[in-house]
């Protein structure tokens, strides 16, 4: 093979067509592949590896919530969806179905799991009987499957990895605070370890998940200026325990309906992750989650390279001993040049280069990829160093994001406003709406935007609602969203 084997093909720039720039990048950094049936994607090892590095981050946050990991089955009778109304309605549309198994036909029709609330209800149904065994906290690890017309890979395919939560309480009140502990969750873990900041908000009612009685959600503005729901939180009352009868005898020896909540968040996190911090030359990961956080690579004529590569092994393994996720790239087929940009488009947060010179001065050269900046850094102590810049590049990246979410967050007092913004810079617009579906609907007829949440903690109080100028019962972020 060449040494000067063909660089990184060039991507399209976000600015000529943000949804091109997305799917070459995510080919081209091997995240994913398309497969063979419509609508789902393969995970290639560094896809996986970040989706591994969300679990743990989730997983660690769950158990240290008092949650603890189950499995349910991936098919759900019919009869079961049938109980909640309103869930299977929700869903009805991009369910698929297993009518025949064995050989032979169903007498009942399977649902392939689009979620799960109904099959758990059933579970907790048989669990549940008394005061003494509430709350029941359980999270579940696992696939779904929803027929999406339109799909867009990591973001929505007909097939999703994803964990929902799924609790039981004795009261509204515990059941309500589980719902805003868990969104609170999801803030912490994709602000701290994906550097995305969010706004936490409720859903409208045209907004909720099918069957709650309120839903609660984290949002985050893509650099086109869009929306991308991050992670929701849903109390369901009583409605899951009048379905499937899940009752309780409390401490008073009367039977009671417990109240549930759902909670999740799926591999749409890595679609977040692209679209917010990536730039044209490819991916920028945080150092938090990256698969590879350092990229070792050799520089300098051939006959230095016995020199180099003496200082490089040791240098290599101080960092793996630190923790550092560290790989030192010797391969001689591949140019230092190229190498370059191989890791620049994978999204490396640092890459250190180590030539003859460097050996000499005693010292390493490091490139931040949130930067682009080179800093000459000391042999010695080299781990400790390389620990800052990490950590370092993953604040520089959370500031960067929330200064873009800033500089692209609007107010409109009108339609004209708002449809003016979102023609010309885009990103989020916060307007007052009198809650009457019809205004809502009227917004995303006219102007492709929706109510993203009603946020806990608005930057301001709208007075009169955008559409009709009545009364403003809510405060709204509206957006366009993937």
């Amino acid at each position: 093979m060449s040494s000067e084997k063909e660089y990184v093909q060039e991507i399209t720039a976000q600015e000529d067509n943000f949804s091109r720039w997305y799917r070459e990048t995510i080919i081209k950094a091997k995240l994913m592949d398309y497969a063979p049936v419509r609508g789902c994607i393969v995970f290639r090892p560094d896809g996986y590896e970040l989706w591994e590095r969300i679990q743990a981050g989730l997983d660690r946050r769950f158990k240290a919530t008092g949650h603890r990991n189950a499995y349910f089955p991936l098919f759900i009778p019919e009869s079961f969806l049938q109980k909640e109304k309103e869930h299977v309605e929700g869903f009805n549309p991009e369910l698929p179905w297993v009518t025949e198994a064995g050989g032979e036909k169903l007498e009942e029709r399977l649902a392939i799991r689009p979620t799960s609330e109904t099959i758990i209800g059933y579970m907790y149904a048989q669990w549940i009987k008394s005061y003494r065994d509430l709350p029941v906290l359980i999270n579940q690890w696992a696939n779904v499957v929803r027929w999406e017309k339109r799909t867009l890979p990591f973001l929505r395919t007909s097939e999703f990895l994803w964990q929902e939560g799924h609790t039981a309480h004795a009261t509204a009140e515990e059941a309500r605070e589980e719902t805003t502990k868990m969104l609170e969750v999801y803030r912490d873990f994709v602000e701290s370890e994906l550097a995305i900041p969010v706004i936490c908000g409720e859903k409208t009612p045209t907004e909720r998940f099918a069957g709650a009685v309120d839903t609660y959600s984290i949002e985050a503005m893509m650099k086109n200026g869009w929306a991308l729901q991050a992670g929701t939180s849903h109390y369901l009352g009583q409605n899951f325990a009048r379905a499937f009868d899940i009752k309780y005898l409390d401490n008073d020896n009367t039977l009671k309906y417990v109240y549930t909540t759902s909670w999740g968040a799926s591999t749409r996190l890595i679609g977040a992750l692209v679209m917010v911090h990536g730039d044209d030359r490819g991916l920028v990961l945080p150092p938090k989650v990256a698969p590879l956080q350092v990229a070792f690579i050799p520089v300098g004529p051939a006959k230095t390279r016995a020199q180099v590569l003496a200082r490089l092994d040791p240098l290599t393994a101080e960092l793996e001993d630190a923790g550092i996720r560290v790989k030192a790239d010797t391969r001689d087929e591949y140019s230092p040049g190229w190498k370059f940009n191989e890791y620049e488009m994978r999204g490396v947060p640092l890459r250190l280069e180590l030539g003859p010179r460097d050996v000499e001065n005693n010292q390493v050269v490091a490139v931040r990829r949130d930067t682009g900046e080179k800093t000459p850094l000391s042999q010695s102590g080299l781990a400790e160093q390389v620990c800052h810049m990490l950590q370092e590049i993953q604040e520089n990246m959370f500031i960067r994001a929330k200064k873009f979410q800033e500089e692209h967050s609007h107010q409109a007092d009108n339609m004209e406003e708002l449809a003016g913004i979102l023609a010309d810079s885009g990103g989020f617009v916060l307007a007052g709406w009198c809650g009457d579906e019809a205004c809502e609907a009227a917004v995303k007829e006219q102007t492709k935007a929706t109510s993203r949440n009603i946020p806990f903690q608005p930057p301001t109080h709208k007075e009169t609602c955008l559409v009709c100028q009545k009364p403003a019962k809510h405060t709204v972020w509206f957006a366009r969203a993937f």
